[in-house]
């Protein structure tokens, strides 16, 4: 039984660290935009689209969703 309330916690802990870490995902995507990155306007556009969709995931609670999309733009970015 502790084992099984050790897990929910750990999971439940995850999660919170997720959302928290959201924020900071997206400042770092806006970070790198504002610094003129060597980038075609599609692709700029398409982080721009993916960083949208991943702070409003955060909004609504899905962070897991958030993460995705986010990661998905930092890695067309380099970062």
């Amino acid at each position: 039984m502790r084992k099984l309330i050790a897990a929910v916690a750990g999971l439940v802990l995850a999660g919170a660290a997720w959302a928290h870490n959201c924020p900071n995902e997206v400042k770092a995507i806006d970070a790198k935009l504002q610094s003129s990155p060597q980038l075609s306007k599609e692709t700029v556009d398409k982080v721009t689209k993916l960083r949208n969709e991943g702070d409003a995931h955060h909004k609504a609670g899905r962070h897991g969703e958030s993460m995705a999309a986010l990661g998905e733009a930092k890695k067309l970015l380099g970062i």
